[in-house]
């Protein structure tokens, strides 16, 4: 189903939906800002990881938007349990979107340094499909909340733990190579930072495919086994299955 249902108050639904919106825009916004601050490290493009830097308070604006709305929402509708879950759930998204616009800041100052220092001689093809997986990590987690769908929340989780998996063993490749070769080490370090911030990316989507859980199950998730997280889920999408029956 997707993220809004009708209300009696129809000034109500255009001020949730308006707030949606803007969600859905900051997080579009963020995922972009990962995969353009990727594209100019790995293409060496000064200009465009400069552009990065600055657009960052276009998210943070976004952020402080979308809070005063929902400060407004919450003040005039007093909005009812399952809408009220929704609206928090969306303040505590913002906050992950305005951190992963600040990851991506971070890979375009790494851009920006090893365009002055010269280019590491390892790293790249590890920073582009990490880069890769974790937009799509983001994308998908929009898409979940959309649509409110747990199932597709739960599948961004799943990935989260192949990203962390890929991370570690990306950096162990790296520092492996830093203890045979020390010529190079600031710059692989740079390399280093990016995959971090993308790695850090990885776990804000997976904080938002959260928030989807919390809000179609009622239950928070967070520091929750995997196995039961599962066993959540399933039940959530029984549960709808048979009120539509």
């Amino acid at each position: 189903m997707l993220v809004t249902e009708k209300h009696l108050s129809k000034s109500f639904d255009n001020d949730l939906n308006e707030v949606i919106e803007l969600f859905m825009q900051m997080g579009r916004m963020a995922a972009e800002q990962v995969m353009i601050a990727t594209r100019a490290l790995i293409a060496a493009d000064e200009a465009t990881a400069k552009k990065v830097i600055a657009d960052d308070d276009l998210i943070n604006q976004l952020e402080i938007k979308i809070d005063e709305q929902i400060i407004l929402l919450v003040a005039k509708r007093q909005p009812a349990a399952n809408d009220l879950r929704l609206v928090m759930a969306i303040s505590k998204g913002i906050v992950d979107f305005e951190r992963v616009g600040d990851e991506a800041e971070k890979i375009a100052r790494m851009a920006c340094q090893l365009i002055e220092d010269g280019a590491s001689p390892r790293g790249y093809s590890e920073v582009q499909h990490l880069s890769n997986q974790v937009r799509l990590m983001l994308l998908e987690a929009l898409d979940a909340f959309l649509w409110m769908n747990p199932q597709q929340a739960f599948s961004v989780l799943q990935s989260d733990a192949s990203v962390n998996e890929e991370y570690q063993s990306a950096t162990r490749s790296l520092m492996t190579y830093i203890m045979e070769d020390s010529r190079h080490v600031s710059k692989v370090i740079n390399i280093l930072w990016v995959l971090r911030a993308l790695e850090r990316v990885g776990d804000h989507a997976r904080n938002i495919a959260e928030l989807v859980i919390f809000c179609t199950s009622g239950k928070d998730v967070r520091h929750t086994d995997f196995l039961r997280v599962e066993q959540i889920v399933q039940q959530t999408t029984n549960a709808s299955m048979n009120t539509n029956k």
